[in-house]
């Protein structure tokens, strides 16, 4: 049996742990992988995570549950294997789930939370993390110990993907990371956080900008037709090939199609 993770005795603020601190945890073998992690693989409030050699199609989506691990789900869900060491296709409309090279041993009080990287969002690839026995995606409960899966189901686009390909991040933190509106406010007056009037209500919300500005599109939607993507290959592709500009109505908006992707302008920077 695993002995229960122990906080770390040294003193430590509350927050998100910077890349020193992330670096720290590595050399501790708190965070590990089959192979060393490169220093690229580290930001400065975040870790990415890299794709094993193995993808399996699932019939659905899937949390492991409390008292399971992702690898006896697996052997309930999988309807086939696809060996990745030579590069294999995630086909658009499919659910997979891909063991990540981390692992975590995480101390009592750190958590953890992961997110798709900005390129993957654009590509409309969703990425979610999964753990043994959780309960809730991207999440990762403190004193967490064991290994990482990433559940990606293209929605838009086949993709072919590579073992190392790092299409989410995870970011671990301390205590609690909630601001309240009136503490954004706060923020915003002293250091603005947008540059027009902000919306903060149960947060800070960004709105979609779709006053017509001539020849310049407001947002671009999801061709549903089109060819294969390289995840390797960055600025290679013509985007018109995969997307086609969006002009708003003389007097501004727009009317979408329910189940294309769009990429709209906000109104917030």
């Amino acid at each position: 049996m695993t002995a229960p993770a122990q906080p770390d005795p040294r003193p430590q603020a509350p927050g998100v742990l910077p890349s020193q601190a992330l670096r720290a945890l590595i050399a501790e073998g708190r965070i590990s992988a089959q192979t060393p992690i490169p220093a690229p693989q580290i930001q400065p409030a975040s870790l990415d995570l890299r794709l094993g050699a193995v993808a399996h199609r699932v019939r659905a989506s899937f949390l492991a549950g409390g008292d399971a691990t992702v690898e006896e789900r697996l052997e309930r869900f999988t309807m086939h294997s696809i060996d990745l060491s030579a590069g294999a296709v995630l086909e658009k409309g499919c659910v997979y789930v891909i063991p990540l090279q981390e692992r975590l041993d995480l101390p009592a009080d750190v958590s953890a939370a992961a997110n798709a990287k900005s390129s993957t969002g654009r590509l409309d690839l969703l990425t979610r993390l999964i753990t043994d026995r959780g309960e809730e995606f991207d999440r990762v409960d403190p004193g967490y110990s064991g290994p990482l899966y990433a559940e990606i189901s293209p929605r838009s686009f086949s993709v072919l993907v590579r073992p190392g390909m790092r299409l989410n991040q995870i970011r671990l933190r301390r205590g609690s990371l909630t601001f309240s509106d009136d503490e954004l406010r706060a923020l915003h007056a002293r250091e603005p956080l947008v540059d027009v009037a902000p919306i903060i209500d149960h947060g800070l919300a960004f709105s979609v900008d779709l006053t017509p500005r001539g020849d310049q599109p407001v947002g671009w939607r999801a061709k549903p037709h089109t060819g294969l993507i390289d995840l390797d290959r960055i600025a290679a592709y013509e985007p018109s090939e995969f997307w086609e500009p969006l002009f708003p109505a003389p007097r501004g908006g727009l009317i979408l199609d329910p189940g294309a992707f769009y990429i709209l302008v906000s109104r917030e920077s």
